[in-house]
Formats: structure tokens, sequence, C-alpha cells
């Protein structure tokens, strides 16, 4: 039986042109098959639909004032040194002419008014050149429940708080503070108490001041 002869076929350079422009073709339809495929995506993107919401607020700045009383009823502003009322002291007649061992009482309130946020209260005191009759007086100064001042009694009533410690020098001011209400919603009252103390010697007599005191508020 003749064998049979196996033929290799080897392509003209015509048919590897042939089929590699086949590849291409097929290449550009893949490309242009996909970019239609992006291209529908992108159109769906392009139609779709946005909303929002928005809000606001509205602010107003609140307001903060302080006023005083000597009596503790009827409250003014009195807001510079000029303006400042004259305390009241109990025993006016041993509050003109004090003599040694003598202590004399004032009372004074704060409180906000209405309307005002609420705040602090801070006692401070002046300085004064010396040579005056502040070298020869001591203070202290407590908060009292009740609106009254007059007596050793009141200074100590129950419910009394230290502000300034007995035997302060007159330019010794207050480590703390005390809080006012919003509102004028309550009072803070002060109890003054102005010694001359029983060892003062003549060097005091016929001397005059006139001492002031600040109510430094602040609001919270």
């Amino acid at each position: 039986m003749p064998s049979r002869e196996t033929t290799t076929v080897v392509p003209t350079r015509r048919r590897l042109r042939t089929r590699r422009r086949g590849l291409a073709l097929k290449r550009i339809r893949a490309v242009l098959a996909g970019g239609l495929v992006l291209g529908v995506g992108a159109t769906v993107t392009l139609a779709s639909w946005n909303d929002g919401e928005y809000a606001t607020g509205t602010f107003t700045a609140g307001r903060f004032d302080v006023v005083g009383s000597i009596n503790g009823t009827t409250f003014a502003s009195h807001a510079t040194a000029g303006a400042a009322i004259a305390m009241t002291f109990a025993a006016a007649a041993d509050a003109a002419a004090l003599a040694p061992g003598k202590t004399v009482y004032a009372l004074f309130s704060v409180k906000t008014t209405n309307p005002s946020v609420a705040g602090t209260v801070k006692l401070t005191a002046s300085t004064y050149a010396a040579g005056t009759l502040a070298d020869y007086l001591t203070y202290g100064v407590k908060t009292v429940t009740a609106a009254q001042c007059a007596s050793a009694a009141d200074y100590a009533a129950a419910g009394s708080a230290v502000v300034i410690a007995d035997g302060a020098m007159l330019s010794t001011s207050a480590a703390g503070s005390q809080t006012v209400a919003a509102n004028g919603g309550s009072q803070v009252n002060y109890c003054f108490a102005i010694t001359m103390p029983s060892t003062v010697g003549n060097g005091a007599q016929g001397l005059a001041l006139t001492q002031t005191w600040q109510f430094v508020a602040t609001s919270s």
C-alpha cells in the first residue's frame, strides 16, 4: 500500500495580510461595541434628577444689666463712680462722728433688670491716699438673706455669708463673687460693717473720707 505524504501548506504573504486585517477589524468592532455601551451609561447618568433642603436660624443678642439699691426695694442704675449712690449708715450720728470702738452698718443690694441674663457680681474697693481716715478704719462685708442691715444682729443673722472678712482695710476687694439670677429673679443683699478699732489714737480726730466700692457684674 503506497504511503501518504503530509503536505505542509505555507501561508503566502497575501494570506497573512488578509488574516491580520480580519483580526484588526474584530478588535475595532469590539472597541466600538464597548464605546456604545459606555455611551448608553453616560446618557442614563445625565438624565438623573436633583433635589435639596434648606434651613435657617434666627438669633437675637440678649441683654445684661444690673441695678443697685440702698434700701433693698428701690433699684436704679449707678454705672459710674460719678453716679455712685451714698449708702445710708444706721446710727447716722455715729457715722458722722466715728469714735474708737464704734461700728456702723449699711445695706446695698444688687440684682439684674428684666429682661437680663444671669451673671455674677464681685465687690471691689478703690484705693486711697495714705494719711486719710481710711488708715484708721477697718471693715467687713457679708451677704444677708433679708434686705436689712442696721445692727450687729442683722450682720450676724442666720444665712449670712462672708464676702470681706472683718478687720480688712477699706481698700480690700472680695476674692469671690455672688450669683445674680436672670430677669431680676432674686437680689444679693450686702451688709457693710465699718469699724473704728478701739485702739485708734488721737491722730484720727477730724479726718474725713469718702470711700467708693464697685460691684463688677459679669454675664454668665
